[in-house]
């Protein structure tokens, strides 16, 4: 019986709050997280991440339907190649065998990698949508926004199911760069909503190949819904000018300790 860990749960909690005041994606927060503090083998850290994101969000994918903020164009072009990319990535893994040195090594190499363009994207986000505004757009067809839609997924596809990061802060800020018309609460509910199969067939293969902790879930779980909850209320009272520089500085330090 999986039994729920007090200090998990509150670093579920932690990582709650942060999501919810920021928006970045709780991978970006928790898989380091688990890896450096709690000393999880990173496939493990990465397996069991991925179903919790798809729990937390198919809630939120779920309340963005429901408000019909999600473009489901751009979410069927995404899946395009993001599911297929997580396939042959959990193909690769398993010809890996499970949790080694060797797939520590490198599942801690592209998680430090994809932390860092994750930093980039939190600080990059803002001016690169002001400038396209003014713009009026990125000046590409409909059918090149398309095929680099689906481009996207695949890139995604694989940093998401070797990292369980990168479908939040990096997904939405190519989407802005493609779809600089669509409105922001569109670009979030679009990615959250894609982000639901992706995260649930990526830790299902996980979770197949051994690589996860349904304790650790279950604790994480536990701390995060309601972190999530408070963290979203208080999303207006924070100073984001001054917390997304800050986190996007500790995703840079702990990307490079992953690293190096």
């Amino acid at each position: 019986m999986a039994t729920i860990e007090p200090l998990y749960a509150l670093a579920g909690l932690m990582v709650g709050l942060l999501v919810g005041m920021t928006g970045v994606g709780g991978g970006s927060l928790m898989t380091p997280l688990l890896v450096l503090m709690f000393g999880f083998h990173p496939s493990v850290a990465v397996g069991t991440d991925l179903l919790y994101a798809a729990a937390t969000k198919s809630v939120g994918s779920a309340v963005h339907g429901w408000r019909g903020s999600v473009n489901w164009r751009i979410v069927a072009l995404l899946g395009a190649g993001s599911l297929p990319a997580a396939l042959v990535s959990l193909a690769i893994l398993s010809r890996l065998g499970g949790p080694s040195p060797e797939t520590a090594t490198l599942l801690k190499a592209i998680l430090g990698v994809t932390l860092v363009l994750t930093a980039a994207a939190l600080v990059l986000r803002q001016p690169i949508a002001a400038r396209l505004a003014r713009r009026g757009g990125p000046g590409l067809s409909d059918r090149s926004v398309a095929t680099l839609t689906v481009l996207l997924g695949l890139v995604i596809g694989a940093a998401v199911t070797f990292s369980s990061v990168g479908a939040g802060a990096i997904g939405a800020t190519v989407l802005i760069l493609l779809y600089p018309r669509l409105p922001i609460d569109r670009i979030v509910g679009t990615d959250i909503a894609h982000a639901v199969p992706l995260t649930l067939i990526s830790g299902i293969g996980h979770w197949y190949l051994g690589a996860v902790d349904f304790g650790l879930l279950l604790s994480l779980l536990m701390g995060s819904v309601p972190g999530i909850i408070a963290g979203s209320l208080l999303a207006g009272r924070t100073h984001e000018r001054i917390l997304r520089p800050l986190l996007a500085t500790v995703l840079v330090v702990v990307g490079l300790m992953l690293l190096f």
